[in-house]
C-alpha cells in the first residue's frame, strides 16, 4: 500500500512566476516536475506514474496492430544524408562529433534507420505488411522552450512505420493506426478533434492530427459547427463569397494613378473608396531550396530563390501553404535590395504587373505564386512597382502571368464551410496536438534504396507511413481540460492514483484503523489507491488532494464512528456520504461509469 507519509510529493502553495498556461502551473505546484534547463525537466513520483499508464495504453493498443522495437537515441550521419534530411531539419537537430570526429545527431526522428532496416531484412512480399513501433525518448533543439512539456527539447514519443506494398495495403495500414489513436485518446479521457494537417518536414501525402482544443495551443484549428469539418489552419479551406467587382475607368486597362503615402492596404483602399478584397497584396520572400543527396560530394549547396506571392488585400499568406507548394524548406522576407533585384520598386508598391517570373517553382530567376482567390477576377487595384503609385483596372491572365496559381491563403473566422451542401460558418480555436499519422509513400524507401520482389518476381519499392503520439502530450492535454482555481483532476486511466483515502485526523487510532483497513480493501479490489496518513490538519489534505490530479478522495472523519465515509468526486466537486461496507463497489462502479461515458464520447 501506497502511503502518503512515505511519499516524496513535494506541492507548492503558488506556481513560479515564469509558468504561464495551465498544465505548467499545475504540473510544477503538485509535485510532478521539476525544471532542470531551458525545455528539459525531471519527471517526479506522480508524474512519471501517471506517464506510465500513459504509455501502458499506448502499448497496449499498438501491441494489438504491430510490434514494439526500441532504436538507438544517438544516430549516424549516414542515413540522414541518404534521405536528403541531414541538412533539411536544420538546427532543430542536435549534433555532435565522437572522439574519432565521426558526425552523429540525437534523434528527433527515426524514418530513416526504421527504413535501413527494412532495407536490410525485408526481400519479398511475403514479409509484408510490416507495423513497427517505439516508445522512446526524443530530442529537438527547440529554440523557444516554453510552456512546460508542451515545448520541450527533450520528450517521450511513440512513433511507428508502416511498410506495404502498394497503396491499398498503406490505406489499411493509415486506419490501423487511426483507429488505435481513437482509442488511445479515448481511454486516456481526452476531449480530441481529428483535423487534416500539413505533413510538414516528414513529407508524404493524406495527414490528420489528433488535437485537443485548449488556450494554451500553439495550433489553430478551423472547424465547422454544422457539419463537424475540421482542418488544421495549415491545411484549411473555406468557400468564399461573391465579390462585387469595380467598374473599368478609361478603355479598361491598367492606368497608373499617383498615390503619394499609399502604402499600406488600408490606406490603398481608402484612397480608390474600395474593399480591401479589390486590392491585389504582394508578400515576397526568399525562399531557401535544400540542395539533397549527391554522389560525388555527399549533399548539393543549399541555394535561396526569390518568391513573390499575390493575393486579396483582406488576406493573409499561410506560409506553411506557400512552402508546400513550391517545395521549399524555409521561408524569409525579402530585404529592399532583393525587392529591387527582383521586383525592381519599394515596399507598399509592389505589384504582378510587366513582372518576368520562372516557369517553375524556384528557378533562376523570380517565382510568382498568385493565390487561387484571384483567379477570375477583374478590374483590380495593385502596386506599380514604383514610389508612390498603384495601378488599377488589373485583371489577373490579361495583364499579368505567374509560375503556379495556389490556395496559399489562412482561412478566415465566419468564411463559409468548404464541404458541399453545408452552409455552416467556420470557427477558429486554439488546440494542442497529441497525435499525428502521415502517408509518406516511397520519400524514404525510394531514396535509401529499400526494395522488395513483388508475386511477379519484380522488384518494387514499398511505401511507408508515420505515426507518432506525444506521451507528455496527453497528460498536459488532460490537465488544459480539467482544472480549476484549486488544481486539477485526471482521468482514472492515466491519473497516479484513482482514489486517495484521507485519514482527517491520524492521531485518532479508530479513524487510523479505519483508513488502513478501506485503503486495503480498495487495493484487493483492483484499485489504485493511495493513503493520505500525514500528521497534518484534514484542510491541508483536503487542499493537497484537490490539487494533484486524483479524481477520487474518501474523507474518514467523525461519521465513521456510525459507519460512514465521505466520498468526493473531484472532477463534479460533490460529496456523498457512503457507508463503509458499500464504498469499494461505490468507487467501482464509478470508475467504470466514467470508462462508459469516455467511449460514448
Amino acid at each position: 500500500m501506497h502511503r502518503w507519509s512515505k511519499l516524496f510529493i513535494p506541492t507548492l502553495r503558488e506556481a513560479p512566476a515564469d509558468a504561464e498556461v495551465a498544465s505548467h502551473k499545475f504540473l510544477l505546484r503538485a509535485g510532478y516536475i521539476r525544471q532542470l534547463g531551458a525545455g528539459i525537466y525531471n519527471y517526479l513520483f506522480l508524474g512519471q506514474r501517471s506517464l506510465n499508464k500513459i504509455i501502458a495504453i499506448v502499448r497496449d493498443e499498438m501491441d494489438k496492430i504491430g510490434q514494439e522495437f526500441l532504436l538507438p537515441g544517438i544516430l549516424p550521419k549516414d542515413p540522414w544524408v541518404e534521405s536528403g534530411r541531414w541538412t533539411g531539419m536544420g538546427d532543430n537537430m542536435f549534433r555532435l562529433q565522437d572522439r574519432k570526429g565521426a558526425e552523429l545527431c540525437l534523434g528527433m526522428t527515426h524514418e530513416e534507420i526504421m527504413t535501413g532496416i527494412a532495407r536490410n531484412e525485408l526481400r519479398s512480399y511475403k514479409q509484408l505488411p510490416q507495423i513497427w513501433y517505439q516508445i522512446q525518448t526524443k530530442y529537438r533543439d527547440e529554440p523557444r522552450p516554453k510552456s512546460g512539456l508542451l515545448r520541450v527539447r527533450q520528450f517521450t514519443m511513440k512513433d511507428s512505420y508502416s511498410f506495404d506494398l502498394n497503396a491499398a495495403g498503406l490505406d489499411t495500414s493509415y486506419k490501423l493506426h487511426d483507429q488505435a489513436y481513437r482509442n488511445i485518446f479515448t481511454r486516456s479521457g481526452l476531449k480530441f478533434v481529428v483535423v487534416d494537417a500539413d505533413s510538414g518536414a516528414m513529407g508524404g501525402s493524406q495527414s490528420q492530427e489528433f488535437m485537443v482544443y485548449t488556450d494554451a495551443g500553439e495550433d489553430l484549428i478551423v472547424s465547422c459547427p454544422v457539419c463537424r469539418y475540421a482542418a488544421n489552419l495549415e491545411k484549411a479551406t473555406s468557400k468564399l463569397e461573391p465579390v462585387t467587382e469595380m467598374e473599368p475607368t478609361g478603355d479598361g486597362m491598367p492606368e497608373l494613378v499617383h498615390t503619394p503615402g499609399c502604402a499600406s492596404i488600408a490606406d490603398v483602399a481608402a484612397f480608390f473608396k474600395i474593399s480591401p478584397a479589390s486590392d491585389i497584396k504582394c508578400v515576397a520572400y526568399m525562399a531557401l531550396k535544400h540542395g539533397g543527396p549527391d554522389s560525388k560530394s555527399g549533399s548539393k549547396p543549399d541555394t535561396w530563390h526569390g518568391v513573390a506571392t499575390f493575393l486579396r488585400g483582406d488576406h493573409q499568406v499561410n506560409e506553411t501553404k506557400l512552402l508546400g507548394a513550391i517545395g521549399a524548406a524555409e521561408l524569409r522576407t525579402m530585404q529592399a535590395d532583393e525587392l529591387e533585384k527582383y521586383l525592381h520598386g519599394p515596399a507598399g508598391y509592389l505589384g504582378p504587373v510587366g513582372l518576368q517570373h520562372d516557369a517553375k517553382p524556384l528557378g533562376d530567376g523570380l517565382t510568382v505564386i498568385v493565390d487561387k482567390s484571384l483567379e477570375g477576377r477583374k478590374n483590380l487595384v495593385c502596386g506599380a512597382n514604383k514610389l508612390d503609385y498603384h495601378l488599377r483596372n488589373v485583371t489577373p491572365g490579361r495583364d499579368f502571368t505567374w509560375t503556379l496559381s495556389a490556395d496559399i491563403r489562412s482561412v478566415n473566422e465566419g468564411e463559409a464551410c468548404p464541404v458541399d451542401d453545408c452552409d455552416g460558418k467556420l470557427v477558429v480555436g486554439k488546440a494542442v496536438e497529441v497525435g499525428h499519422i502521415f502517408k509518406l509513400g516511397d520519400r524514404y524507401t525510394a531514396s535509401m534504396g529499400a526494395r522488395v520482389l513483388d508475386e511477379n518476381g519484380k522488384e518494387v519499392t514499398p511505401i511507408m507511413g508515420c505515426y507518432g503520439i506525444g506521451i507528455e502530450r496527453i497528460l498536459t492535454a488532460a490537465i488544459e481540460q480539467s482544472n480549476d482555481a484549486n488544481g486539477f483532476w485526471l482521468p482514472s486511466t492515466i491519473a497516479p492514483f484513482q482514489v486517495v483515502v484521507t485519514v482527517t485526523n491520524i492521531g485518532d487510532a479508530a479513524l487510523k484503523e479505519t483508513g488502513e483497513k478501506l485503503a486495503v480493501a480498495l487495493e484487493d479490489a483492483g484499485i489504485d489507491v493511495v493513503l493520505d496518513d500525514r500528521d497534518e490538519r484534514a484542510g491541508v489534505k483536503f487542499k493537497d488532494a484537490d490539487l494533484v490530479g486524483i479524481p477520487y478522495r474518501i474523507n474518514v472523519g467523525k461519521k465513521a464512528a456510525s459507519g460512514l465515509v465521505e466520498l468526493v468526486s473531484r472532477a463534479k466537486a460533490q460529496s456523498t456520504d457512503v457507508a463503509l461496507d458499500a464504498v469499494v463497489h461505490e468507487v467501482k462502479a464509478r470508475i467504470q461509469e466514467e470508462q462508459l461515458l469516455l467511449k460514448a464520447d
